[in-house]
């Protein structure tokens, strides 16, 4: 559960390829959830395979979630930047206000599936534990959501809304009380009921087989984008933006592009209010490999492998480590990575509300930061989508104490 730095990369080519991207990834937990692991996994693959399994995804998908979502063309930002054109793949129009319904479903039904009966979950900015409520109501499922204190004061909104659905939300006190330490608890917790509880992790994070099932259920994204801008504009896009905490989203909309070079792949870490360590959650602008939580992967630590406090003005952008799918793209330079700060966020989520009426989450308003610098330096003829990931509802109180509007 705490991180350590262990062998350099170079020491790492015999692992394993079984959930390993490249040299990240793997399965470092506690003997007593091994036996979980592997469950989930064999559960995972026959589900793969198993066409009412699908079906029933795709049904809940589209006629509880809202899938597909629109590509929209954001045409007054992009006469406003200038260059490349600009859409927006709505996340936010989603059943509970973001992507995290997806993945949510998904393991809904392989919670079903296994026949247990409680799930538990962590969460940053309170938009994987809404959905993880939501799908706990929905399919009958006893719910509890770890949620840093922090975090909790940050994101009141969506706490009030868990609870309205039905799931006991727990405070974590310990260390920056925010997503790291939300994750541990629901780790703590998963070993002593074991049994009966499965944990439903939010993002592209933990041990094997979380990182490639959670990929998986966002796969959708990107497979939509694809369809729906050969539609619009003929051709793949020039670039996708993305922001990325712990990945999910970015990942989701990547994927189906990966093999395709020409399309760019960005994506945005949280750059907080500075660079030193600790005012920020850029993990490859000042992190460096070891293992976090159940895998291996880039990670905001000090030299004897102590994790770094964060910062990010975002709730869900704030985790020291970053999805290890995600650190193969970077080594690879399949995907480039970058950051946005605090007040670039706060600017870009202002500039689209008052361009294109859509506030978003301030996690996607880092991605929203990166295309107001990228398209003006882009040609007219250049297309790029951005995933907008969330609405910004959630993060109301936090635009009210940041931005001046009288």
């Amino acid at each position: 559960m705490a991180t350590a730095k262990i062998q350099p990369l170079s020491a790492q080519k015999s692992l394993p390829s079984a959930g390993r991207f490249g040299v990240y990834g793997g399965r470092y937990v506690p003997e007593t959830l091994m036996a979980a692991l592997q469950e989930l996994e064999a559960h995972y693959e026959k589900a793969k395979r198993d066409q009412s399994f699908q079906r029933r995804l795709d049904e809940l998908l589209r006629t509880y979630a809202g899938r597909p979502t629109p590509l929209f063309f954001a045409q007054r930002l992009t006469k406003k930047l200038g260059g490349a054109k600009i859409y927006l793949k709505r996340e936010d129009l989603l059943h509970t206000g973001a992507h995290k319904i997806n993945n949510c479903l998904g393991q809904g039904l392989l919670v079903a599936r296994m026949g247990k009966h409680r799930v538990i979950a962590e969460t940053g900015a309170g938009q994987h534990g809404v959905a993880t409520a939501t799908v706990c109501a929905l399919l009958g499922f006893e719910c509890v959501v770890y949620m840093g204190t922090e975090d909790m004061r940050r994101q009141e909104l969506n706490v009030f809304r868990m609870r309205l659905l039905g799931a006991e939300v727990r405070g974590v006190n310990s260390g920056s009380c925010t997503l790291k330490d939300a994750i541990n608890e629901a780790m703590r917790d998963w070993v002593t009921n074991v049994r009966s509880t499965h944990y439903l992790l939010g993002s592209v994070l933990g041990a094997h087989p979380y990182p490639t099932m959670v990929r998986d259920f966002h796969k959708v994204i990107g497979r939509e984008a694809r369809a729906q801008i050969r539609t619009l504009e003929g051709k793949p896009p020039t670039a996708i933006i993305a922001c990325v905490g712990g990945g999910s989203n970015a990942i989701g909309i990547f994927h189906e592009f990966i093999k395709d070079k020409k399309v760019q792949l960005i994506g945005v870490e949280a750059g907080g209010r500075g660079l030193s360590l600790g005012e920020h959650a850029a993990r490859f602008s000042g992190g460096s490999p070891g293992v976090l939580q159940g895998t291996y992967s880039y990670v905001l630590q000090d030299q004897a492998g102590q994790i770094s406090l964060t910062h990010s003005i975002s709730a869900g952008l704030d985790y020291p480590s970053i999805g290890p799918e995600h650190a193969w793209l970077k080594d690879t330079g399949r995907a480039h990575y970058v950051s946005a700060s605090d007040k670039e966020a706060l600017d870009a989520c202002t500039l689209l509300a008052r361009t294109e009426g859509i506030i978003p989450a301030l996690e996607s308003a880092h991605a929203v930061a990166e295309v107001m610098k990228r398209a003006p330096k882009m040609k007219k003829s250049d297309v790029v989508i951005v995933n907008i990931s969330g609405r910004g509802d959630k993060d109301t109180g936090i635009l009210r104490e940041n931005l001046d509007l009288d």
